[in-house]
């Protein structure tokens, strides 16, 4: 036999009348006539070629076939049953639930900190996983629910539900003390004087690239590295520069050791949005995690 010659109703039934070792009493559970029961039993008997049910003493007794199978159809019951009920219903403060994030490393240096802060608060036994995801495949991944949001400037990926967070732009960050920032201009000279500098760029992070490109300093391009979060020492151990968003710059400046100066670059706006799916739209856990990344980060 196959799966799919089963009915869900079927196994509901076998259930019920293991755990009440009677016919009449499982039918009521299920709100069915004792015939219609003793009709989908003859049904299931057949389906698995088993009695699965002896007369025994005002009642029945299952056969051994029917002891083996107790144990797995309770539990594929069981999961089936949690599954749907937690589609249904989501409580933040008893949620095991695992939210998966498509992330960049300096995207979980500006959003996670606030964010574990919170679901401690608001939800302790919730986790999370971050992951970067190729910008192609970040649609279909959120459709198929293999993650379950994507934070980021992502104006390639399109058939997504989506809402602005942070406006920002592309800053220059340097160390403190850089004779570069002494000096004051700005418009035209101040993009003409990048020519003056030497840089890092992050590979994963194109369109800090792209700029370069355009202002045509590719070859001012002194070391190229795979992740935002190395550059502060990087920058302030040395006289390379890079550009990264001015949001998260800010925060290495707080600290000190840093100077920021804000070129009118080609494309410097643009937007951190978070994405989901219009097929887990209307999912409560889904909802409560969006409204709590719109109320800790929405501008």
């Amino acid at each position: 036999m196959h799966i799919k010659d089963i009915d869900l109703n079927l196994l509901r039934l076998f259930d019920a009348v293991y755990r009440t070792r009677n016919v009449s009493r499982a039918a009521e559970l299920l709100d069915l006539t004792q015939p219609a029961a003793s009709q989908a039993l003859t049904r299931l008997r057949l389906l698995i070629k088993d009695p699965l049910f002896v007369r025994a003493g005002g009642g029945v007794e299952p056969t051994p076939k029917a002891d083996r199978l107790a144990d797995a159809v309770r539990s594929a019951l069981g999961l089936l049953e949690e599954a749907l009920n937690e589609s249904a219903l989501f409580n933040p403060l008893d949620s095991r639930k695992v939210f998966r994030i498509h992330m960049s490393d300096i995207g979980e240096g500006r959003f996670l900190p606030d964010l574990m802060v919170a679901l401690r608060r608001e939800s302790p036994g919730v986790r999370l996983e971050t992951l970067p995801v190729p910008r192609s495949e970040i649609a279909q991944r959120l459709d198929s629910g293999r993650i379950d949001f994507a934070f980021g400037f992502l104006p390639t990926v399109k058939d997504t539900q989506r809402v602005e967070l942070i406006k920002d732009r592309y800053v220059v960050l340097l160390r403190a003390g850089h004779p570069f920032a002494a000096r004051k201009r700005s418009g035209s000279a101040l993009l003409k004087d990048l020519r003056q500098l030497e840089f890092v760029g992050v590979r994963t992070h194109s369109d800090t690239l792209r700029i370069l490109e355009m202002l045509q300093l590719q070859d001012r391009l002194r070391l190229t590295t795979e992740h935002f979060m190395v550059l502060p020492a990087i920058v302030r151990a040395t006289d390379l520069a890079v550009v990264m968003p001015r949001n998260i710059a800010r925060t290495f400046a707080t600290d000190g050791g840093y100077a920021l100066i804000e070129p009118p670059f080609p494309l410097r706006d643009f937007t951190v949005s978070l994405h989901w799916s219009r097929r887990f739209e209307s999912d409560p856990g889904n909802r409560w995690m969006r409204g709590l990344i719109e109320t800790l980060f929405r501008e």
